[in-house]
C-alpha cells in the first residue's frame, strides 16, 4: 500500500500552484542538483499520532498507579474515639449550664419599679410615717431626697425579651402599683418601659421598652410538652438586685399548685424546680440546656417569714406566658 506524502505546514500560493501546473521545456541544468532535504516530523502522520497517544496514556497510568499514590487508611470508630478523648484531655469545654447562660444572657433584663414619695406618704397608715419600702437592690443615692415627687426604688425583678421589638415578660407583682418602670438591657442600655398587658391569674405582666439595643436578641421559647422531672434547667435573674446571676438545677415536678403567703391568690399548672431563686429572680427565665425558655420564675415556697430559698421554686409554663403577650401557643 502506498503511503501518503508528508507535507509541511505551509502551502504554496495559488499563483505558484498554477505556474507549477504548466509544462516547461526540458532543459539541462549544468549545476548539480542540491541534496534532497530531510523530511520534517509532523503529528499529521497517523503513526506518530498514535505513538504520542500511547506515550501520554502510559504516563497517566503511571501517575495513577497505587505505587505512586498509596491509599490512605480509612478512619475507624476507634480513631474517632481516640481523637475525642485527646481533645477532652487537652481542652476545657464549657459546661451545659455555661452554654445555656451564654444563649439566654442577651435576652435577660433587670426590671426596677419606682413609686413617688408623695403617693407613699398619702397611702401610709397612721403611726408609720417613717416607714419606707425596702429596696431589694443596692442602695440608690438621691441628691433630691427631700422633694415630694422624687421616685424611690420599690422593687427589683427580672424580665426576658420575647420579641426583638422590646416586648418583655415579667411578673405582675414586680411592677404592680409602680409609677415608673425602668429596664436595663444586657449591654447596659437603660430605658423606661410601659405595661401593655397583664395576666393576673398567672402573675404575669408584659412590658414595652421605649428604647432597645441595636443588636437586640429575643429569647427562644420552647414548649413544655416534652419536659420531664429530672431535666436540667437554669434560672437567670437578679436575686436581691445582684446579677445577672445564674443558678442550675432540675425540674422537680410538673402541674404543681401554689398559694401566696397572704392566701390571696392560687396558681396552678406550675413547673417546680430546685435551682436557687430569691426575691429579685421574679420574672426571670427558666431555661433548658439549649438556652430555650420553658417558664417564667414566679414564686418560691418558704413556710417561714424569711423570704429565702429552701429548695422549692415555681415557674409559669411558657405557653401561659406567651398568651399573656398575645403570642400564638406552640
Amino acid at each position: 500500500m502506498r503511503r501518503p506524502a508528508l507535507y509541511s505546514s505551509s502551502r504554496p500560493a495559488p499563483a505558484q500552484q498554477a505556474t507549477a501546473a504548466q509544462p516547461t521545456p526540458a532543459t539541462v541544468d549544468p549545476t548539480p542538483s542540491p541534496a534532497p532535504r530531510r523530511r520534517r516530523l509532523s503529528l499529521s502522520s497517523p503513526a506518530l499520532l498514535w505513538a504520542a497517544i500511547a506515550l501520554l496514556s502510559a504516563v497517566l497510568a503511571l501517575s495513577l498507579s497505587p505505587a505512586m499514590h498509596p491509599t490512605q487508611r480509612k478512619l475507624t470508630q476507634q480513631d474517632i474515639n481516640a481523637a475525642v478523648l485527646k481533645t477532652l484531655e487537652t481542652q476545657v469545654l464549657p459546661s451545659e449550664y455555661a452554654r445555656a447562660y451564654d444563649n439566654i444572657r442577651p435576652s435577660v433584663v433587670r426590671v426596677v419599679s419606682y413609686v413617688k414619695r408623695s403617693r407613699l406618704k398619702d397611702e401610709m397608715p397612721r403611726g408609720q410615717g417613717s416607714a419606707r419600702p425596702k429596696p431589694l437592690g443596692p442602695a440608690q443615692g438621691n441628691s433630691n431626697a427631700n422633694a415630694e415627687d422624687d421616685e424611690i426604688e420599690a422593687g427589683v425583678g427580672t424580665g426576658v425579651v420575647i420579641v426583638d421589638k422590646g416586648i418583655i415578660l415579667t411578673n405582675l407583682h414586680v411592677v404592680s402599683g409602680a409609677d415608673h418602670v425602668k429596664v436595663t438591657f444586657f449591654d447596659g442600655l437603660e430605658s423606661s418601659a410601659s405595661i401593655t398587658g397583664v395576666q393576673p391569674e398567672n402573675d404575669l405582666a408584659v412590658l414595652q421598652a421605649q428604647k432597645i439595643p441595636d443588636d437586640m436578641i429575643a429569647a427562644t421559647m420552647r414548649s413544655t410538652g416534652d419536659l420531664q422531672p429530672g431535666d436540667k434547667v437554669l434560672a437567670v435573674g437578679f436575686p436581691f438586685g445582684i446579677g445577672p446571676s445564674a443558678s442550675g438545677g432540675i425540674v422537680s415536678g410538673l402541674q404543681r399548685s401554689f398559694r401566696s403567703p397572704e392566701g390571696k391568690q392560687e396558681m396552678n399548672n406550675l413547673i417546680q424546680f430546685d435551682a436557687a431563686a430569691n426575691p429579685g429572680n421574679s420574672g426571670g427565665p427558666l431555661v433548658t440546656m439549649d438556652g430555650e425558655v420553658v417558664g417564667i420564675v414566679t414564686a418560691i415556697l418558704n413556710p417561714t417569714p424569711a423570704r429565702t430559698f429552701l429548695g422549692i421554686g415555681f415557674a409559669v409554663p411558657i405557653e401561659n406566658a406567651a398568651t399573656a403577650a398575645g403570642l400564638p401557643p406552640f
